[in-house]
């Protein structure tokens, strides 16, 4: 991850963020690093996905296995 940091200014109810800083004092960190690393987490996890799904794409292009061209219909899907 880049250590090039931005601001980024954000907007909570007042009760929310005294809520927010007694956490983070019980648990001996900031607002500011926990808001950090709940980003960092949601970007991680997003890149967790993106490999995922190319990962996928490179499966299913070199697959063998092919599916013919089938428009299934309502009643096809429904079937019992």
């Amino acid at each position: 991850m880049s250590t090039h940091t931005k601001n980024l200014t954000l907007s909570v109810e007042a009760e929310v963020l005294a809520t927010v800083r007694r956490v983070a004092a019980v648990s001996e960190t900031t607002v500011n690093a926990m808001v950090r690393e709940y980003l960092g987490r949601i970007a991680a996890k997003d890149s967790l996905a993106k490999t995922a799904r190319a990962r996928l794409r490179e499966l299913s292009d070199t697959s063998p296995a092919r599916l013919e061209n089938k428009a299934w219909s309502r009643e096809d899907l429904h079937a019992r």
